[in-house]
């Protein structure tokens, strides 16, 4: 059988945290990330405007 190639990852990558594997920190659902959003976007607006 001819042998499989290796394949490896680029040098650009090397050292960095693949953070979907922790298991530690804050846990939020999107939807909450989008809601935060909204309701910090409304509040810049009104402090600009006041």
């Amino acid at each position: 059988m001819a042998e499989r190639e290796k394949n490896y990852m680029p040098q650009s990558t090397a050292g960095l945290i693949r953070y979907f594997d922790e298991e530690g920190g804050i846990k939020m659902k999107p939807e909450h990330v989008i809601w935060m959003s909204v309701i910090f976007t409304a509040f810049v607006l009104v402090l600009r405007f006041f």
